[in-house]
């Protein structure tokens, strides 16, 4: 087991020791506004199999390239359309990831095999200057063991990979807290096949036509390949076996509370009060964002309660909201029980 260095993404020297491991074929866990990733030089297929030896990944999850100026996109990719120069005008820096036909520098480990590579710019200053003093495109999967919850802290990357990776990057909670929205631009219409912090709403207004990928709400058919991270079927799962409860709030309350027996509510702030059960929080209720910020931090807590169900309340399927609601249907591995 190797000793894994915790750094300061507030002081230059940490940052530029972050970038050496990197240059050297390393694993570094680095902040970014969505959650914490896990990065490697994405031009280097060796590096690249660390990440997935490191979270116990499927090796057919293709992972998520990371760039510092949109020059980099060109290097990467074969082609550009005119869609992705009008979406990352919006969104880039941000939490947006498009996905383009790759070019040959993309070795098959990043893109799982298939022909398309996953592009994004992030916003937080910390993964922008590890990019750039490493002058490397970082692929760069949320950093925490595959399936589990995905990690906002760095406290959240050293438990779940302390000893299995070089060094962490502490920079900080992150300010989104769910993993990026993902859109492929490798076919005709654009499709979105992750929802995040850029919503649907915002890219039907952006573009004229954009499909809702089918397993954004079901899973994978028998046998179909994830076209991008979060399409499988079950992940960032607490160890409880979670089931969504879509209802009202006086029938998810008068559920829950008729159901006590070593099961835990994952529920609104304002839920909290009026629940027999052990609690956890993931935000408010009229707010998505803070629910996207809260999610996986709850959803981690909840292993500390000890409880073998927890019955999570369904969100708002709009905005943010779909994107929490995406998270939690995979947390419970589709399992919703309509009240």
């Amino acid at each position: 087991m190797k000793h894994t260095v915790l750094l300061r993404a507030s002081q230059q020297e940490d940052i530029l020791t972050a970038a050496q491991i990197l240059k050297e074929g390393g694993l570094v866990g680095i902040p970014t506004e969505t959650v914490y990733g896990l990065a490697a030089n994405a031009l280097d297929g060796n590096a690249c199999a660390k990440i997935f030896a490191a979270k116990g990944r499927p090796v057919d999850n293709p992972l998520i390239v990371h760039i510092c100026d949109i020059k980099q996109l060109y290097t990467l990719v074969r082609t550009v359309p005119q869609e992705a120069e009008n979406l990352a005008s919006l969104y880039w820096p941000g939490p947006l990831t498009m996905i383009f036909p790759k070019a040959d520098c993309i070795p098959d480990e990043v893109s799982a095999g298939l022909d398309t590579v996953a592009v994004r710019f992030p916003s937080h200053p910390a993964a922008q200057a590890v990019i750039r003093e490493s002058g490397l495109p970082l692929a760069a999967p949320s950093a925490n063991l595959s399936g589990r919850p995905s990690p906002t802290t760095a406290q959240h990357v050293l438990h779940d990979l302390g000893g299995k990776i070089d060094a962490v990057l502490d920079g900080g909670a992150c300010s989104v807290g769910l993993e990026s929205t993902v859109i492929t631009l490798a076919c005709t219409p654009p499709r979105l096949l992750r929802p995040g912090g850029v919503t649907l709403e915002q890219l039907r207004s952006a573009l004229e036509n954009v499909i809702l990928d089918p397993a954004v709400l079901n899973p994978l058919e028998a046998g179909e390949q994830a076209a991008s991270p979060g399409m499988k079927y079950k992940h960032y799962a607490p160890k409880a076996n979670v089931i969504l409860l879509d209802g009202s709030r006086e029938k998810y309350l008068s559920y829950v509370n008729a159901h006590p027996t070593n099961a835990a509510a994952l529920c609104y702030t304002e839920d909290k009060e009026f629940l027999s059960v052990p609690t956890v929080c993931y935000g408010n209720e009229k707010d998505p964002s803070e629910q996207a910020r809260e999610l996986f931090d709850a959803l981690r807590r909840l292993d500390d309660l000890g409880v073998t169900t927890v019955f999570a309340r369904q969100p708002k399927l709009d905005g943010v909201g779909l994107a929490v609601y995406n998270r939690l249907i995979r947390a419970a591995g589709f399992e919703v029980l309509k009240l």
